[in-house]
């Protein structure tokens, strides 16, 4: 589930720099929509990792990772949180004047969030995923996968509806050997559907 969430990380920051780099000066229309992705990006990126920090560093520290690594990464977690500011700064400024000049101080300002960003997930899949692979039986993971999964029906179609977009096989069998694909279904059909109709078509433009 971990390494689905981070492919979707990337393909939404990839997705936001080629939807900037190819900005319709005054396009107010475009400008909405990107605002609309962003809203929903924005959302999914601090809960993944203000959950990592509240649940599963916690977990993984029971489990013996180390308080230096846990620190390093949380450092970059900080550093996510800078660039993340920046980024909502830039591109509500875009949603307001849906200006050339806004676009490109956007693409730059979402240009360093990928730069810190991948950094980190690049760090924590090579610290953190041996350990989720090698416990994963444990209590202690158990008990974190138990802690994640207590959101509510809204929250959770939206996410499945966005970590699915666009993700290729290996992503999707690692949603769906975590639940089930009836479940995921009914999840994503009733609770998804706002993902589905005002941020999806956003990337089909």
């Amino acid at each position: 589930m971990n390494k689905a969430i981070h492919a979707a990380v990337r393909r939404d920051l990839d997705r936001f720099l080629d939807a900037l780099g190819r900005f319709p000066d005054g396009d107010r229309e475009r400008a909405e929509q990107l605002a609309t992705a962003w809203q929903n990006f924005d959302e999914q990126l601090t809960r993944h990792h203000e959950g990592e920090h509240d649940t599963a560093w916690p977990a993984l520290e029971k489990v013996g990772v180390s308080r230096d690594v846990l620190a390093q990464l949380d450092a970059e977690h900080d550093a996510m949180a800078h660039a993340l500011a920046a980024a909502r700064t830039a591109m509500g400024e875009l949603r307001k004047s849906a200006s050339h000049a806004d676009a490109v101080a956007a693409e730059i300002a979402m240009r360093e969030l990928q730069r810190v960003t991948v950094i980190h997930l690049e760090h924590e899949e090579a610290e953190i995923e041996p350990v989720y692979l090698a416990k994963k039986d444990s209590p202690e993971m158990k008990a974190m996968g138990r802690e994640f999964a207590k959101v509510g029906p809204v929250q959770g179609g939206t996410f499945f509806a966005w970590a699915l977009d666009g993700a290729g096989p290996e992503e999707s069998e690692a949603i769906t050997h975590t639940v089930p694909k009836p479940v995921l279904t009914v999840i994503t059909g009733l609770f998804g559907r706002t993902y589905r109709k005002s941020v999806a078509p956003v990337w089909r433009s």
